[in-house]
């Protein structure tokens, strides 16, 4: 028994050297409590409601991570796909249209090009006519001299697009031919008998009818 109360009183003093914080030795004891086994809990709930030390049920983590239902998520997905595919189609069938509107319209324009260009060329070459005429008239009193200069320009005017009626023998044609004289005869099919003014065709249109003596 009396062996005891020294054994006490050096505890004691090592409690008081542990608790007094201006030991420095106290202040060098490592800190042991993380290692101590603590009692489980059985307490239930999120991770949030555990506190240290308290288990956490595996069971907990996988409802924690699972995934949620993409029913709702997966309609959507694919209801916006479905519109934007909708959308791209819409607008491609507008680029067509557009692309087809603008080829008619660059075919109008090129149609319409050339139909003036034709009409200013063919009033040119239907301004020149009486030149053709003073040198037609020439050429049956002048033949000789006239006759190259003639064929020079017909040859000409011929490669741009106009054309002499050759309609002599012809059945008469209102289209191309203008009758100023007739000669009865066995009262057959009127034809073309003789030309007094040539008629002329400017790129397959008849820029003037002939002017000719018909019988029949």
């Amino acid at each position: 028994m009396g062996g005891s109360e020294p054994n006490g009183r050096a505890d004691d003093a090592l409690l008081d050297e542990i608790a007094d914080p201006g030991d420095e030795r106290g202040s060098e004891v490592e800190d042991f409590t993380g290692e101590v086994p603590r009692t489980e809990s059985t307490r239930s709930g999120t991770v949030g409601d555990y506190g240290a030390g308290d288990s956490i049920d595996v069971s907990d983590l996988d409802d924690l991570f699972d995934e949620p239902s993409s029913g709702d998520g997966s309609d959507a997905v694919a209801h916006d796909v479905d519109a934007l595919l909708g959308e791209i189609e819409q607008f491609k069938d507008l680029a067509m249209r557009a692309q087809a509107d603008f080829e008619n319209f660059r075919k109008r324009s090129a149609a319409q090009l050339s139909d003036e260009v034709e009409r200013a060329t063919g009033r040119l070459a239907e301004a020149f006519l009486p030149v053709l005429d003073a040198a037609e008239a020439a050429y049956l009193r002048h033949p000789d001299e006239v006759g190259p200069l003639l064929n020079l320009m017909l040859t000409e005017l011929k490669r741009h697009g106009l054309e002499t009626l050759d309609i002599v023998g012809s059945p008469f044609d209102p289209e191309v031919a203008e009758a100023v004289a007739h000669e009865a005869d066995a009262g057959g099919e009127v034809v073309v008998a003789e030309v007094m003014r040539s008629g002329y065709r400017w790129k397959g249109r008849t820029l003037r009818p002939a002017m000719v003596r018909t019988k029949d």
